[in-house]
Order: structure tokens, then C-alpha cells, then sequence
């Protein structure tokens, strides 16, 4: 999502909070006058104003802000040499260069006795000096207990924890509305323990940082240094780790729930990173299209589009064109729910997949493994266009469905990391039906209505013959930037005549 970012000034790091209006808990009275004798003419009435006292937020500050912390950090970086700035850079990840030092600054909070602090793993990466500064002005000497880069959450420890160390409690994510107030503390340009306050302005938010995105999206005031820092409920619970911030917006950040924290938080202590369970699919969301054309009385779930060799899912017996519609009983909403459930079980878990297939419902129970580390990427699904050996244009299909086909050439096919039989698409028409189904240039159609394709022929006699009204199921790859090939369905409606 372009505009989106984290600051990687000296004194870096942002999060949430300003909305300085408190909920009113109710309205003023209207005036009450006497009613006019009969028959005379009535005056407009007119309001008056009440004064009425509004809630305070300092007792629920006074109660927590001294477990919240200050983390100072010397890391060593990649110095970037390629000029200008990207646009959307959450995680900071480098470009490459050469490494230097940096001094660094953002927020943290206490969550346990024994010294154990959470933060943003953006904050301490790379670190090999960590100091934490407490409210009271004590500055004690911390390390990295485990990070994860995916979820940019970090759990440091004090190396000489003192006796009665204040901490907080980490709140149920899940159960905080939208329009519920929310408090954040932290280090905003080194000026400790700042307060602010707003409210909860979406739940769920995917901003393309991962497949594991599931951000807490606040109107709170956002600035350098809050990376890291708590976001409260009114109950003085930790409800979000503040992490991102849409660049040249107001009031547009991002935490990560607390209850993602709270799953990952056993696996930081003892092993230093998060091991994920994989089944090992491709999936794309279940849209109202695709479930007509799959037989599939809802329109939200998983679908599958592709099944590794040898996975888990294999082994289990799931195929390709399988509608995911719940985990263990619950009912999965979208691809990247699906994904960051599984991801949260240990691996040689037990989970039981609710399917449909070909229309029927079943259930698979499926034994999960560790999640290989190279497949946790992100890129774009069009990729480049790859080239294609010049074929006949097929005019009709353009006219009439908004598509440009030519059949692919298999020595810019396999140069491309693309299958060396289809039909490339090389043109969308803008408001076509080709453009409603999500078609896009560059992608590869390698079945069709059931039916493989090997060159832009043959797919476009199964258009042709396709009746108008009626809906064919496409089966097409795209290259992503990082050269992995991925696998989508498309479901292509035939307009009428």
C-alpha cells in the first residue's frame, strides 16, 4: 500500500494517539419553559447550554505509564546508496550498501516481572547495544530475547531486572469494537512517556506488508519514537503494539493485536524466533464469481489453486479448485485469515480443513509441517509481461470480451519462469468483462472450462463457444518480482450478444 511507512531517522520510530475530545456519556437537557396561555402564539424556544464534566484519563495513565519504556539503540545498518526513498518500507528492510552505525530510538513496555519487554523488532534489528529508560529515570542494560520480522515484533529481556518491576497486562484484541477509545504511551521525539488518546478505526487491516497482516488501525496521533509503545484500552490493557503509519496521512496508524502477540510471545522466549505451520497451498479469496462457478452456496473462504508436491495438503489428499471454509470448526473468512490461523499452530499439529468440493462439503484432516523460510514472501500478482511469439489477434475475443491473446513462445516462457504451453494474455480492455474478472496482461491462461490450453487458439474457440450468460473458470499464472510463480483462478462471465 503506497504512503505507508516507519521513520528511519536517528530518532526513529512512530505509533499512535491523539484524539483529544473524551466520549460524552450523554447530552445537555433541553431548558424547560412554561407552556403559553390558549391562544397565544408560541416563541421559538432556544437550548441552553449545560456544563457537564468529562471523564479523565489520568487515573488509567497513573496506573501504567511506569511500566512503559523508553528503548535506546545502537545497531548496525545497511547504508542505502541507491537514492530516493521507498514509499511503503514497514519493516525496513535494506537495499544493500555499506553498514554503519546508527543510534535509534523508540518505546517498549514491560509485561513481566523478570525484566520480559516487548517492542518492534524494526526497533532493536540489527542492535548490539540495547538501553531501557523508565519513567522514573532509571536506565538499565537490555538484550534480544527473539524477533519476528514478519509480525515486527521483538521481545527483549533486562539483563539485571530489579525487584518489584512494574509491567502491564496484555488485553484480548479480539474483543476491543471499533469506536472504542484507546490510550497510547510512548517516546515520541525522545519526549518520554507522552500521552495520547483515540479511538479503534478498523479491525483486520491487510496493508500489504505480509501474508500474516491483521493490523489494529487507529486514529491516534502519530509520530517518531512511539515505535513500539503500548496501545491501551480503558481498562489499561495492552490492546496493540503500535508499529505503522501511512506516510503524509493524519490519523492513519497501525498495531499489531495483542493477541497475535500473546500466541508468538512463548516461541520468542525459548527459541528466539517463530517456527510456522505450513500446509502447503496456494490460495486466493473466494469471490461471489468463483463460488458460482464452483458450486459453492457462499461467497466467502479460501480457495486452492494449488497444491505443493509432497506437502502436507498433498499428503492429505486436498486438491486444486478446493473451497477452504473453516479450521477446526471455525468459519474461515478470506485466504490470509486461513494463512495466519495455520501459521499460529506448532508444526506436527493436527487441524481438521473444512471443504468443498465439486459442491459437496467434507472435511480434511490435514498434519502440518515447519513452513519452509523461502515462501514467506510478498509481490505483486501481475509481475512482468513476459513475450510472446506474434499470433493472429483474435478481434472477436477483443470486441467482445475485452481480451488480446497470442500464444507463448516456450524460450521466453522458460527464461521467464513461466509454463512453456498457454496463451498469454496482452491486453486488457478497460470496463470489459475480461477487466470485471481481474485479467490482467502478462498473465498466462493454462485451463480453461476444464480444459488445458496450450495456445491462444484454443482458448479462443472455448470462449467462442461459450454461451452468453454462463461464467468459464480460468486457470492462470503470473511471475512474481522475487521469480516465484504463483497460481490464480479467474472466473470469466460471457456477455450476452
Amino acid at each position: 500500500m503506497n504512503g505507508l511507512r516507519r521513520f528511519l531517522a536517528p530518532v526513529a520510530l512512530f505509533a499512535a494517539g491523539l484524539l483529544t475530545v473524551p466520549l460524552l456519556h450523554g447530552l445537555p437537557a433541553r431548558a424547560q419553559t412554561p407552556a403559553p396561555p390558549a391562544g397565544q402564539a408560541t416563541a421559538p424556544s432556544q437550548a441552553t447550554p449545560q456544563a457537564i464534566a468529562l471523564p479523565s484519563l489520568a487515573p488509567l495513565v497513573d496506573s501504567v505509564k511506569a511500566a512503559v519504556v523508553n528503548v535506546d539503540v545502537t545497531s548496525r545498518v545497511e547504508r542505502d546508496e541507491g537514492g530516493g526513498e521507498d514509499l511503503f518500507d514497514l519493516f525496513g528492510r535494506g537495499r544493500g550498501g555499506r553498514p554503519q552505525v546508527r543510534q535509534g530510538a523508540g518505546s517498549g513496555f514491560v509485561i513481566d516481572p523478570r525484566g520480559y519487554i516487548l517492542t518492534n523488532n524494526h526497533v532493536v534489528e540489527g542492535a548490539f547495544n540495547i538501553r531501557v529508560r523508565f519513567d522514573d529515570g532509571r536506565t538499565l542494560e537490555a538484550e534480544v530475547l527473539g524477533t519476528d520480522p514478519l509480525t515486527d515484533i521483538a521481545l527483549i529481556k533486562l539483563k539485571a531486572p530489579p525487584p518489584n518491576l512494574p509491567f502491564v497486562k496484555l488485553g484480548d484484541s479480539d474483543a476491543i469494537r471499533v469506536g472504542d477509545w484507546v490510550v497510547a504511551i510512548g517516546n515520541p521525539f525522545g519526549l518520554a512517556s507522552s500521552v495520547s488518546t483515540g479511538i479503534l478505526s478498523a479491525k483486520a487491516r491487510e496493508i500489504g506488508a505480509t501474508q500474516y497482516d491483521d493490523f489494529l488501525q487507529t486514529d491516534a496521533a502519530i509520530n517518531p519514537g512511539n515505535s513500539g509503545g503500548p496501545l491501551f484500552n480503558l481498562r489499561g490493557e495492552v490492546i496493540g503494539i503500535n508499529t505503522a503509519i501511512v506516510s503524509g496521512g493524519a490519523g492513519i496508524g497501525f498495531a499489531v493485536p495483542s493477541n497475535l502477540a500473546k500466541a508468538l510471545i512463548p516461541q520468542l522466549e525459548k527459541n528466539g524466533k517463530v517456527t510456522r505451520g505450513y500446509i502447503g497451498v496456494k490460495l486466493q479469496n473466494l469471490t461471489p464469481e468463483l463460488a458460482k462457478a464452483l458450486n459453492v452456496p457462499q461467497s466467502s473462504g479460501a480457495l486452492i489453486n494449488e497444491v505443493t508436491k509432497n506437502s502436507p495438503g498433498d499428503k492429505a489428499g486436498l486438491k486444486s479448485d478446493d473451497v477452504v471454509v473453516s479450521l477446526d470448526g471455525k468459519k474461515v473468512e478470506s485466504s490470509s485469515a486461513l494463512s495466519r490461523n495455520v501459521a499460529l499452530r506448532p508444526p506436527n499439529a493436527s487441524v481438521t480443513l473444512g471443504i468443498i468440493r465439486g459442491g459437496k462439503p467434507q472435511d480434511v484432516k490435514v498434519t502440518l509441517t515447519s513452513r519452509p523460510g523461502d515462501v514467506d514472501r510478498v509481490g505483486d500478482a501481475r509481475g512482468p509481461r513476459p513475450g510472446g511469439s506474434r499470433g493472429q489477434k483474435d478481434e472477436s475475443n477483443r470486441q467482445r470480451i475485452g481480451l488480446t491473446l497470442q500464444s507463448i513462445d516456450p524460450r521466453t516462457a522458460e527464461a521467464n519462469g513461466l509454463p512453456t504451453k498457454g496463451a498469454v494474455i496482452t491486453e486488457v480492455q478497460p470496463g470489459s468483462p475480461a477487466d470485471a474478472a481481474e485479467l490482467a496482461p502478462g498473465m498466462v491462461v493454462t485451463e480453461a472450462g476444464g480444459k488445458k490450453i496450450a495456445s491462444a487458439d484454443d482458448l479462443s474457440r472455448i470462449l467462442k463457444d461459450a454461451k452468453p450468460g454462463t461464467t468459464v473458470l480460468l486457470r492462470v499464472q503470473v511471475r512474481l518480482p522475487n521469480r516465484e510463480e504463483n497460481t490464480l483462478r479467474r472466473a470469466l462471465t460471457i456477455p450476452g450478444a
